[in-house]
């Protein structure tokens, strides 16, 4: 595989690897995206969340189960779902964080990649983009939380990905939620989930035009401005004004 660099140079011939959590970093707030991508410079890490690293894998393996053999798993027939794991023999590359499934858009020679939870295949032959989210609630599961809405990006972003690879793609994504239960009298070492599933009808015409966007912020030598509500803008800005004092 090419090499693919991490900071954009605009006189630079050679694609651009752009993750989809960068994308999502561009909507959120141009500046950030300029910072990271243009100059080197990332947003401060946040600490790895392992316990949904781990429903993450155990998910995957269950399904993977069921991928072998052909079946729809319970939770996809309870909800109604005509549909089994898909298989493929690159299954294991497109799960991957730093490879994931790719796209290089040839306007802005960007190469578009994201790595997805699972696939599912229904009879029409189309595929559904899943993802698995881990949560602790007693309030009811939706996506209409403002944080959420990346969720949607996120879904939609692969849609349009695998379209553009040749894939038949449904607009109906699935939300696996494994929700950990906290009512009960006794830790006993173990945790509990319910498993349930949300659909989401995603609309990826939004994906092609951000590009473009994305790749005149890439060119311009101005830095974007900030969005109104990014508190990693407001941090820089007040540290930058202390230090002035």
């Amino acid at each position: 595989m090419d090499r693919y660099y991490s900071v954009y140079d605009p006189k630079s011939k050679q694609a651009f690897k752009l993750s989809r959590s960068k994308i999502d970093m561009f909507i959120q707030c141009p500046r950030c995206f300029y910072i990271d991508r243009r100059l080197g410079i990332p947003r401060p890490s946040m600490p790895g969340f392992t316990l949904n690293v781990a429903v993450d894998a155990l998910l995957k393996n269950e399904f993977d189960i069921l991928r072998k053999k052909g079946e729809a798993h319970a939770l996809m027939q309870k909800y109604g779902i005509k549909a089994i794991p898909f298989a493929h023999p690159d299954m294991d590359t497109w799960r991957n964080n730093f490879v994931g499934k790719q796209y290089l858009h040839e306007q802005t020679n960007l190469l578009i990649f994201g790595a997805i939870d699972d696939l599912w295949i229904n009879p029409k032959e189309e595929l559904h983009i899943v993802d698995y989210k881990s949560t602790s609630t007693q309030s009811e599961i939706s996506l209409e939380d403002k944080y959420k809405q990346g969720y949607k990006r996120q879904a939609e972003i692969y849609q349009w990905i695998y379209r553009q690879s040749g894939f038949k793609v449904s607009d109906t994504a699935y939300f696996v939620y494994a929700n950990a239960i906290k009512e009960r009298a006794k830790f006993d070492g173990k945790l509990t989930f319910d498993l349930s599933i949300i659909s989401y009808k995603g609309d990826a015409a939004w994906v092609e035009p951000t590009l473009m966007d994305i790749k005149k912020c890439l060119d311009g030598d101005k830095m974007p401005n900030p969005a109104k509500d990014c508190e990693y803008c407001a941090y820089r800005k007040a540290v930058g004004q202390s230090i002035k004092k």
